[in-house]
């Protein structure tokens, strides 16, 4: 039987407006107005719920298998499904083995079985010395290819230099599939932490000199001038210096295939707000300041900037050294897959953004990104029925007992925000409704059409 899902906001392409979403054999039917609902339907009404696309991460980090104890299939996805995300793209790092080979991607697809609340699918990575596994992770399914021009923080996903990366974008270009790229590049780094060796690190304005805006602007301009050199499609992860939007800018008027996204923490927190010792504000690249965090608001409100993704990155308590608050030596990753959300619905309405703006940031942008434009990220006819009930009045305070992932710490405890997912539906059927979830997860790696 169709269902028909009523709200005076249903947050489609076309806009926002009131109507009815209609639900039937686990897709979309059709958006229509109260008088077009079929009189065979079943009627739920939302009350003062929105009805929003379900969320797309394109930037989340499983770590299984392998790494299951930081956190794993079943606890990322049940908190992704608290968040309203009905699909995560998995990074290659952090897991063990990494996701550099076919094999490699064999061993995750059968650790995640029977684990996932939600949808996924996996990038594939591009490391040092794995050129001839490319053009087969393409054909084995992975979406794109993730990279880091420095140090990753796990041994075994090594990073890749200049002529390493050019020996691999020739195969890249030739997938069509779009190279992710870690943008900071290690000499700005090794030099400022070389005159900051004998201070404080418990201070984050140590860490913050140690992590220049230049080490970012230099790898952005280095990928921009590989992507003209080699037309392969370029994305920027987890942009945090402002400071870069004038070249990406630039390089897009030009017509260079380039996409960009920046995360909740860099447009929520600010490096005048963190006190010295905490390390739960730790990620690479930094928090920068209070301007730097405003301008890349204004990236989003130009365009420059195409979408938010968490860069969800968590790991066991003891490896934020909290109780040494040395930042030199803490994990450097922020979890919040099921408070982006409301994070960044509280700051979109100090700003004048709107539901159809999130929809698009955090839905169909990072969907298209991941070639899944064809099956999520929008609310139309013949899409897979994912779609989240958001209650844009609600207030409520983060606590531990809501964050739902492996290891409940985040620097958004405490936190009172607008904004509260009451439901998540994944092909028509709710993983999460009221704060409990489905007795059986339904997730399945998304096929790519």
């Amino acid at each position: 039987m169709a269902q028909a899902f009523l709200s005076k906001r249903v947050v489609t392409p076309q806009g926002t407006r009131p109507g009815a979403l209609l639900v039937e054999d686990q897709h979309i039917l059709a958006v229509c107005t109260l008088a077009e609902v079929p009189s065979h339907a079943q009627r739920i009404d939302c009350g003062n719920a929105a009805i929003l696309p379900g969320l797309v991460d394109s930037h989340v980090h499983i770590n299984q298998p392998g790494r299951t104890e930081w956190e794993g299939f079943r606890t990322a996805t049940r908190a992704a499904a608290a968040g309203g995300y009905t699909t995560l793209v998995d990074m290659p790092l952090n897991c063990l083995p990494e996701t550099t080979t076919v094999a490699a991607l064999h061993t995750k697809r059968h650790s995640a079985q029977g684990e996932c609340f939600v949808d996924w699918i996996s990038w594939g990575g591009a490391v040092a010395d794995n050129q001839q596994h490319l053009l087969p992770l393409a054909a084995a399914g992975v979406p794109g290819f993730k990279c880091f021009l420095i140090y990753p923080g796990c041994d075994g996903f090594t990073m890749i230099d200049q002529q390493q990366l050019e020996a691999a974008l020739p195969h890249i270009a030739h997938t069509g599939l779009p190279l992710l790229v870690h943008a900071e590049l290690a000499p700005p780094i090794e030099h400022a932490t070389h005159l900051l060796r004998d201070a404080d690190w418990r201070s984050y304005a140590t860490y913050l000199d140690s992590r220049p805006d230049e080490a970012e602007l230099q790898a952005i301009r280095l990928m921009i001038r590989l992507c003209r050199q080699y037309r392969f499609r370029l994305h920027i992860v987890h942009l945090s210096t402002a400071l870069a939007l004038p070249d990406l800018q630039a390089a897009r008027a030009e017509g260079l295939p380039i996409t960009v996204e920046t995360c909740p923490h860099y447009l929520h927190f600010a490096a005048e707000s963190i006190a010295d010792g905490a390390t739960l504000w730790k990620c690479a690249p930094p928090i920068r300041s209070q301007h730097n965090r405003e301008a890349l608001w204004q990236g989003l409100r130009d365009g420059i900037l195409d979408m938010i993704v968490t860069d969800h990155s968590p790991c066991p308590p003891h490896m934020k050294q909290t109780e040494s608050g040395r930042f030199d030596l803490a994990w450097g990753g922020i979890a919040s897959l099921s408070v982006a959300l409301p994070v960044v619905y509280s700051e979109c309405l100090q700003r004048g953004f709107t539901l159809d703006h999130i929809a698009r940031w955090m839905s169909s942008a990072p969907a298209a990104l991941a070639g899944l434009g064809d099956q999520a990220g929008a609310l139309l006819p013949g899409r897979d029925a994912n779609f989240i009930l958001f209650d844009p009045e609600a207030t409520h305070t983060i606590s531990p007992q809501t964050l739902h992932f492996r290891h409940p710490i985040s620097p958004y405890v405490g936190e009172t925000l607008r904004g509260l997912v009451q439901a998540t539906y994944l092909r028509g059927v709710p993983v999460f409704q009221l704060g409990s979830f489905a007795p059986i997860p339904t997730g399945r790696e998304v096929a790519l059409s």
